[in-house]
């Protein structure tokens, strides 16, 4: 066990997302694992979320991304 916790401090500037507490930081607060970012600015921090969803969505709907090989495919 460390005898000192290393702080991580960001750089100014940089705008994170917390998912566990619901909040936008400046600089890293949260754990990476409980955090989105870093993004350019406290706006684009607190649409986090909602970019996040959009990204998923069009992942979820890429056709180069599909489980099953479409007609006239073989599978790999």
């Amino acid at each position: 066990m460390a005898l000192f916790k290393k702080r991580t401090v960001g750089k100014p500037g940089e705008w994170y997302y917390c998912i566990k507490h619901q909040k936008v930081e400046e600089g890293p607060e949260c754990r990476a694992a409980d955090r989105l970012g870093p993004y350019p600015s406290r706006t684009e921090a607190q649409h986090a979320m909602e970019l996040t969803a959009e990204r998923n969505a069009e992942w979820e709907t890429d056709p180069r991304w599909r489980d099953e090989p479409t007609r006239g495919e073989s599978p790999d």
